[in-house]
């Protein structure tokens, strides 16, 4: 399965910097050796993030969604302290988020030019090649 998903900051706070955002590629890499979750492409605005995953089709969307926050947002309070002066409450994500599947048809090349592509200051932070449906082609 792909899904497209959108994090918010808590808050909406723009404090995602390029140091927030080399922990925050470094946590998706190492999330992605311990469980089956492949992040495809992460890109990233002051306050929100944007994600291109891939999983298994039993893992639940909500589970994915958990992992990814609570394993970044305890990251990034261990490396970046500064950041919970901002961020009272001990949350680094809002609680909602936004996710949708993305299908081979409908389609992930929209979706990966639409993340690549939105926010003023988007900058790109990761993608891998090739992508499970690169192999449908």
């Amino acid at each position: 399965m792909l899904y497209h998903l959108v994090c918010p900051v808590k808050y909406r706070l723009d404090i995602i910097n390029k140091e927030l955002e080399q922990t925050i590629e470094q946590t998706c890499f190492e999330i992605s050796k311990r469980y089956e979750i492949h992040f495809v492409e992460i890109g990233t605005d002051e306050d929100h993030i944007h994600f291109l995953l891939q999983s298994i089709p039993n893992m639940l969307p909500s589970r994915m969604v958990q992992i990814l926050k609570s394993i970044t947002a305890r990251e990034i309070f261990s490396k970046h302290p500064e950041v919970r002066k901002f961020l009272w409450g001990g949350k680094f994500w809002s609680n909602g988020y936004y996710i949708n599947t993305v299908g081979h048809y409908g389609n992930e090349k929209v979706i990966a030019n639409y993340v690549r592509e939105q926010g003023k200051s988007y900058k790109q932070i990761h993608r891998s090649e090739p992508t499970l449906f690169d192999c449908l082609d």
